[in-house]
């Protein structure tokens, strides 16, 4: 892997969809650099310090949200004398986002009062009232045609699909929730999964009509789902539970054909591999050189010993470090709390958020464990290559970590004193965005071998 210098930034960082570019907030300046060259191509100044950044689908249109304001600018890459600012007066702007056309942003309002869709082409907005929530409850159909939003009236939830053309509302139908967390179409289109709160154990299918296809509840009692996730290739759909199960749902009969527990202790009879961090000394012989205090100084490794950070493959049985929740404070971190798929679907990693340090990796085809990551700090992010079945991970370190079905390792970052905590590919899965407290580089990722055999040493 190939590291890029260090760059400065003071908020969000993201590829374009077409990895073309890197859109960098610094401060109130928006700074766009090309993803090859890493030379800044645009440069736009906001009005304030930047809060979010958002690319439009087409990769022309970029937003920027000016919370503080709360504001809202958009900026043109291909003509950068093109402005637009929005501003919803005393009603606020708790989010905004991108239709699937790159031509309307929707914004919501403070206090959920409103949902706008404003017009990019003819100025024109469109009010949807009582929106449930500010960043999530809205979702689109990946054709783009339409979209999904959750309102609440008369202490009661709702679906309000709208056509993303004309943007009239082409129906609404009521949720049988009792506070409706969030939606998500289903990649085919042809089905709407929405979750209740954690206070309620209830995942509802819906067709796009307002039938109720199925309603599941794997209990009563106890905090319910934390997380859900469809599958790329829309045959399955993950639950994350606070029970510390997953649980995963076929879209033909909508029955549970897969419980995977995280459990503390993993049995002899487990047959997938379990990758732990160790720190392994380097016998180095530095007798006979001659460092000044200044390389001293700046190099931490000289002064408590040198080491090299690798993957041990440990034999079962073997106790995951795990940490009890407190019982008298809200939110508890237990449960699955992280939850994604590889894009062929074939395979899904979790995080136990009462077990932080360990990432699980489960099988779908074969219904087994795979490989479980057990990392010296907490995870931070996992993402899967959008390409392949390869996942990176990183817990704040100064090191990527990387799985593959042909074993674990580990990457060192050449950059000093940066620590990654989070990530991001681009759609190619050529490159990786890694993100310090104030700054970040990219990393160039070579393409996996169809028979790629990795071992922790590499």
């Amino acid at each position: 892997m190939e590291f890029t210098e260090a760059y400065k930034q003071t908020g969000p960082c993201c590829f374009s969809p077409n990895s073309r570019y890197i859109a960098v907030a610094v401060d109130y300046r928006l700074v766009i650099r090309d993803t090859l060259s890493f030379k800044v191509v645009q440069l736009f100044s906001c009005l304030d310090k930047i809060s979010y950044i958002e690319w439009a689908l087409d990769s022309e249109y970029i937003l920027c949200g000016l919370y503080k304001r709360p504001m809202i600018q958009a900026w043109s890459l291909n003509q950068p004398e093109w402005t637009c600012k929005i501003d919803e007066g005393p009603a606020g702007i708790s989010y905004a986002r991108w239709s699937p056309d790159s031509r309307h942003i929707l914004t919501t309002s403070d206090f959920q009062l409103r949902l706008t869709v404003w017009s990019l082409v003819n100025t024109a907005c469109v009010h949807v009232q009582w929106p449930k929530h500010a960043s999530k409850g809205v979702a689109f159909t990946k054709d783009g045609k339409f979209a999904a939003i959750c309102t609440r009236r008369d202490c009661k939830d709702y679906i309000n699909l709208l056509s993303c053309h004309t943007w009239e509302i082409m129906g609404t139908f009521g949720v049988d929730s009792l506070d409706l967390a969030d939606i998500e179409w289903s990649p085919d289109d042809s089905a709407i999964v929405a979750w209740d709160s954690s206070l309620e154990y209830k995942v509802l299918i819906y067709s796009p009509d307002g039938r109720c296809l199925f309603k599941y509840q794997a209990y009563e009692s106890g905090l319910g789902v934390k997380s859900v996730s469809w599958s790329p290739c829309g045959q399955y759909l993950a639950v994350g539970s606070y029970d510390q199960m997953l649980r995963v749902l076929h879209h033909l009969t909508w029955k549970t054909f897969a419980e995977f527990m995280h459990l503390s202790a993993v049995r002899g009879s487990c047959y997938a591999a379990v990758f732990k961090e160790v720190d392994e000394p380097l016998n180095i012989d530095m007798s006979e050189l001659c460092l000044n205090d200044e390389f001293l100084q700046g190099n931490s490794d000289a002064s408590d010993g040198h080491f090299r950070v690798r993957y041990e493959v440990m034999e079962l049985p073997i106790a995951l470090p795990s940490q009890k929740p407190p019982a008298d404070k809200p939110n508890p971190k237990q449960g699955i709390g992280l939850m994604s798929w590889s894009s062929d679907s074939r395979y899904i990693c979790t995080r136990n958020d009462s077990m932080p340090t360990a990432l699980w990796i489960w099988d779908i085809n074969h219904l087994e464990l795979a490989a479980i990551l057990v990392q010296k700090d907490p995870i931070r992010a996992a993402a899967w290559d959008p390409t392949c079945s390869r996942l990176v991970i990183c817990t704040g370190s100064t090191h990527l970590y990387m799985w593959t079905p042909s074993g674990a390792y580990c990457v060192s970052n050449p950059l000093a004193q940066f620590t990654i905590t989070d990530l991001k590919w681009n759609s190619d899965g050529s490159c990786l965005l890694l993100k310090d407290k104030d700054s970040f580089c990219c990393a160039g990722v070579p393409p996996l071998p169809e028979s790629s055999e990795y071992s922790s040493d590499d």
